[in-house]
């Protein structure tokens, strides 16, 4: 079964510059049968200015959800994006991942239903990073040279998934893993966000709230198919969010995870 409308949920905090990019990446899609929500965890008037000029340019319905700055708060940023959404199934795409053209084409490729899609990244460094931003570079016509050469010089972290594209086999697997979850690019069906209560607001500061929606997720009977060499994005280089709460997420998620949780403790339904 194949989403009707696919809601792109995409996160973003005070940087209007690699937002731009990233929306003007998605406004250049082959599919256009989505809609985009940003889900804004307190960004100031900059940010503001930067969505307004891209909604007057929309290729697809554009809408703004803002919360207040009260510190790192992703995971209710989202649970707002996903209210406001109105598709069958949700992407979440942070606001500095740059899909490529086919982004939405290949999730919904792997759309499956019992299953959320693990997407994939390609980081770049500062260098490239400033470059891409400041020069307006549009990553979607890189050729494959240009993709390589950028590897040669260190600019991208790798690039083999960037010039091969592998058909839906062999994705899937019933047992879980802790490896490669990020959520700034996830796919999830709404109807399974809805079964455990979306992601978990109880997460204060920066990590682990999406390990803890995919361990609810799993426990709910929602397994996890591997989009590697198919959905990349270009992940633009940032410095690294304090880390403070990380230890006690962290811990709070094993903890869950043995007792087999499923419900978000404050989530879409409050």
């Amino acid at each position: 079964m194949s989403p009707v409308l696919i809601s792109v949920v995409v996160t973003t905090y005070n940087r209007p510059d690699a937002l731009t990019a990233v929306v003007e990446a998605c406004f250049a899609q082959d599919d256009l049968g989505f809609e985009i929500i940003i889900a804004d965890d307190g960004s100031g008037h900059n940010t503001q200015q930067a969505v307004a000029a891209l909604q007057a340019r929309a290729p697809v319905p554009l809408r703004h959800v803002w919360q207040e700055d009260l510190g790192f708060r992703a995971a209710r940023a989202r649970n707002l994006g996903t209210l406001d959404a109105e598709g069958d199934y949700i992407i979440f795409l942070d606001g500095d991942c740059v899909p490529q053209r086919n982004f939405i084409s290949q999730h919904r490729k792997l759309a499956q239903p019992g299953y959320l899609v693990q997407g994939s990244r390609i980081l770049l460094d500062e260098a490239a990073t400033s470059r891409v931003l400041g020069q307006h570079i549009d990553l979607g016509v890189l050729s494959a040279g240009d993709k390589l050469a950028w590897r040669s010089s260190g600019a991208l972290n790798k690039v083999l998934p960037l010039l091969l594209t592998l058909p839906d086999i062999g994705r899937t697997s019933k047992r879980f893993t802790w490896r490669r979850i990020k959520s700034c690019n996830l796919a999830v069906w709404r109807s399974d966000l809805e079964l455990v209560n979306g992601f978990d607001e109880s997460f204060l500061g920066w990590g682990h709230e999406d390990s803890d929606l995919v361990v609810r997720l799993y426990h709910a009977g929602v397994l996890r198919k591997d989009g590697a060499y198919a959905t990349e994005v270009f992940h633009l280089w940032h410095r690294e969010n304090a880390r403070d709460q990380e230890t006690s997420n962290r811990a709070t998620v094993l903890q869950r995870h043995a007792e087999r949780t499923t419900l978000a403790v404050k989530g879409l339904r409050a």
